[in-house]
């Protein structure tokens, strides 16, 4: 009996411990950790929800840039940061479902990790070339590459713009090159500039180029058309059945951060996702806003790990 109470007095005191931290948090600023450069399209749907928690939760929750190995760097910092709120992760299909498969050390382990906390929204891809390409579809860019062969270089900024270069190669058979960067502002800033003719990239980094004339959409990687890129047929439209690869965000805390926190970083965020404001600015970003619970994230993290986990493996792609 003696032990049991004592058990129990204990139970109550780290719940109340939890609780009180709860209600306290935040007390200082929140570092929100993106594992890739500043303007990709994780950047910038950080940046959106950073200002919303700012002006909801009473302190100032700011962006930090930690890009490299394909979000792993920045994903590796996060996953080893203090688990008590005061850093949180944007982190991407890439980074929690593909990357695992892709590197041998990726420096953390994202399903044991991290402290899964709501889903931001999906995005597509887009295939785009600088206006001085010839091609204005994807049956243009097979037939030059074919005409043309060992000539047709795409610049690919993330892991999920790779997994789509090997799917659409494998896919098509057209002879097509990568040219890895770091990130979409190096890579836009090489094919706006005519050093690489096309590109792979998600609607919310090419969408404003693709508007201003300044880059054309081939394809988009949607299983059909769609409002985020009108006009742009899909590339399972133009001849490839069934191709579909959707990147997504999702915010994150490091694992064993007080359950109290991550709920209440769910409530405030579920929130801005219903505000009818939210949901114009990510479709005008070129987000499907997303929403649900931690223990929904969760799910939907394990069916991504089943589904690209093989046909990465199948296709033999690794990270650089």
């Amino acid at each position: 009996m003696l032990r049991s109470a004592k058990w129990a007095a204990g139970l109550l005191a780290l719940l109340w411990s939890c609780a009180a931290v709860a209600q306290s948090y935040p007390s200082r600023p929140v570092r929100i950790i993106v594992p890739y450069q500043a303007g990709q399209g994780t950047d910038v749907v950080a940046r959106y929800f950073a200002e919303q928690l700012s002006r909801t939760m009473g302190q100032r929750f700011y962006v930090e840039n930690k890009p490299g190995a394909g979000g792993n760097i920045g994903a590796e910092q996060a996953a080893r940061s203090d688990a008590d709120g005061y850093t949180l992760m944007m982190g991407t299909n890439a980074t929690q479902s593909m990357n695992e498969f892709m590197y041998a050390s990726p420096g953390f382990d994202p399903a044991r990790d991290f402290a899964p906390i709501i889903l931001v929204g999906k995005l597509p891809m887009v295939l785009a070339a600088n206006p001085s390409f010839s091609g204005n579809s994807l049956a243009d860019l097979i037939a030059t590459a074919k005409a043309t062969p060992d000539k047709v270089d795409i610049a690919l900024p993330s892991t999920t713009a790779r997994i789509v270069f090997e799917f659409l190669k494998g896919r098509s058979g057209a002879s097509l090159f990568s040219v890895p960067y770091k990130g979409s502002a190096t890579a836009t800033t090489d094919v706006l500039g005519g050093q690489v003719p096309l590109i792979i990239d998600t609607v919310t980094a090419l969408r404003g180029h693709v508007a201003g004339g300044k880059l054309k959409a081939l394809g988009i990687t949607s299983l059909k058309s769609t409002e985020l890129m009108p006009g742009v047929k899909s590339i399972a439209e133009q001849g490839v059945a069934d191709f579909e690869v959707t990147a997504w965000n999702a915010f994150y805390a490091p694992r064993d951060t007080p359950q109290p926190i991550v709920d209440l970083l769910n409530k405030e965020l579920a929130k801005a996702l219903a505000e009818p404001e939210t949901k114009k600015r990510l479709l005008e970003l070129g987000f499907d806003p997303g929403g649900g619970t931690p223990a929904e994230l969760t799910q939907f993290e394990k069916r991504e790990r089943l589904k690209w986990g093989p046909l990465i493996k199948e296709t033999g792609l690794q990270g650089g």
